[in-house]
């Protein structure tokens, strides 16, 4: 039976355009794009998980909305189970430690960039949702 990996993603938003991180080279899936995030640990709840996450990876602070996307995709090393939620910052600016690029991106342009499987779910639920925003 394949591993089972349970993780969260950002989904950071500031002036309408949503935060892309790159994947280093050196990690599974070298330089896909993703939402920044990361494992659960035994005993915490997903938005603990995050706000931990965020902490150590980008150096800044969020603060956690809905629920968007969950999504479980097999990969050859495991089944991930990502959730991601909505999240806006509230102190600091993301920095990179463990990934090699940030961008910001408007929900328009995010299906530009190459991104984990994984991640795809959520791309696609923002792009309908802000067609359907523009819309109005």
């Amino acid at each position: 039976m394949k591993k089972q990996i349970f993780v969260v993603g950002a989904v950071i938003t500031e002036n309408g355009k949503i935060l892309c991180a790159q994947r280093g080279t050196s990690k599974s899936l070298p330089l896909k794009w993703e939402f920044p995030g990361g494992k659960i640990e035994k005993g915490e709840s997903p938005q603990e998980a995050l706000h931990r996450e965020i902490s150590e990876e980008m150096h800044c602070k969020i603060e956690i909305g809905e629920q968007i996307e969950y999504t479980a995709y097999e990969y050859d090393f495991g089944i991930v189970h990502l959730t991601t939620f909505r999240c806006k910052l509230i102190e600091g600016q993301p920095t990179l430690t463990e990934h090699v690029a940030i961008k910001w991106l408007p929900p328009a342009e995010l299906s530009s960039l190459d991104w984990a499987p994984a991640d795809i779910p959520t791309i696609e639920k923002l792009i309908i949702k802000s067609l359907v925003n523009e819309s109005k």
